[in-house]
């Protein structure tokens, strides 16, 4: 596969915590406006049954900045492939606007059985391909769409208003698990993981499909300095890590085991590679913590290898996003480097 030494950066919308209304609706805006401000191309929205609904949080995002795509996280169980056709649509009618589907096969197992969901891991992932392309028929044809498939069925459904071509969504999906990353390749989507330390994936990541990774960034000038930062940010937290634990017991995610079984690796600070927030239930997602320099050359080595998306967490400031790019455009530099070593 070629390597494309371009990134797409999207970042992650805010979490509500224990903000009140106020709080997480400026909350939200702000990183909306900081990210089209530092140049991302979107912002995921993620979903469960406990955050308020994505497509509403995506209309708030959508109103108040001009460039920036939400990501929107799509679960089949919460709507029918039509429903979610038609917000996408009425989003290109009413703001001109494109935005991204990130389509969701799993969750966790008492969230899905609170729904009647008892759909086998593997068989969520056809039926995902099932829906999303339905909604890309349904988006990209001009005349009725009919489809016959093992989890949907619709005859002569035809959606108006029309989208635009240029607003077609770009897809995202899942791609830890073997079942995810054959969706991706049927549906031609993005496939999206959360990664392993850079010299595991070295090793296990073959796949001929687009690739992307979800993961934190903390640089600054002097690894100690970022590591301060980190700490401070992110500290030891005994009932986070309960929490952590409880979260596994009740996820059916590949991602969630492999990162939980990398165990204490990543508590030495001369690792970038560091997952103490995610075993402390602070965020989903590894970080890499360093100087510029250390985190640049981490980050340059998932780009050589062919990750050419990366979902950035949620920045805590607006300042945090400048300290991110100089590490991601020293990354752009370090990965050429890597590549051209390797022809």
């Amino acid at each position: 596969m070629a390597v494309s030494l371009e990134l797409e950066l999207f970042s992650t919308c805010p979490p509500p915590e224990e903000a009140d209304r106020a709080t997480y609706v400026k909350r939200v805006r702000d990183v909306a406006k900081w990210c089209e401000e530092a140049g991302y191309q979107g912002i995921l929205v993620y979903s469960d049954n406990r955050l308020p609904d994505p497509w509403i949080l995506a209309d708030l995002i959508l109103r108040n900045t001009e460039r920036l795509m939400p990501l929107v996280a799509v679960q089949p169980v919460y709507m029918h492939p039509y429903t979610c056709a038609k917000i996408v649509t009425t989003f290109g009618f009413l703001h001109g606007r494109r935005v991204y589907l990130n389509m969701v096969a799993g969750g966790f197992k008492n969230d899905l059985a609170a729904l009647n969901d008892s759909t086998p891991h593997d068989d969520r992932y056809d039926r995902v391909v099932e829906y999303t392309r339905i909604v890309n028929e349904l988006l990209s044809r001009d005349g009725p769409v009919t489809f016959e498939g093992k989890y949907y069925r619709i005859h002569n459904l035809r959606m108006s208003p029309p989208l635009q071509a240029e607003l077609l969504p770009g897809v995202f999906i899942s791609g830890s698990s073997p079942a995810g990353l054959a969706a991706a390749q049927r549906l031609g989507a993005t496939a999206i993981k959360y990664p392993q330390p850079v010299d595991v994936e070295q090793t296990v990541r073959t796949e001929d499909v687009r690739s992307g990774i979800r993961l934190g960034i903390i640089a600054r000038g002097t690894s100690d300095e970022a590591w301060a930062v980190a700490i401070a940010r992110f500290p030891e937290d005994r009932r986070g890590h309960i929490a952590h634990r409880m979260a596994m017991n009740v996820s059916d995610s590949r991602w969630h085991r492999q990162l939980s079984s990398l165990g204490e690796r990543s508590t030495q600070h001369e690792d970038p590679y560091w997952l103490v927030p995610f075993q402390n239930y602070k965020t989903f997602c590894p970080y890499l913590v360093g100087s510029y320099s250390q985190v640049a050359e981490e980050l340059g080595r998932y780009v050589a290898l062919g990750f050419s998306t990366i979902i950035l967490d949620t920045p805590p400031s607006r300042e945090e996003l400048d300290h991110i790019r100089y590490a991601v455009d020293e990354a752009i530099e370090t990965s050429r480097a890597v590549v051209q070593r390797n022809l």
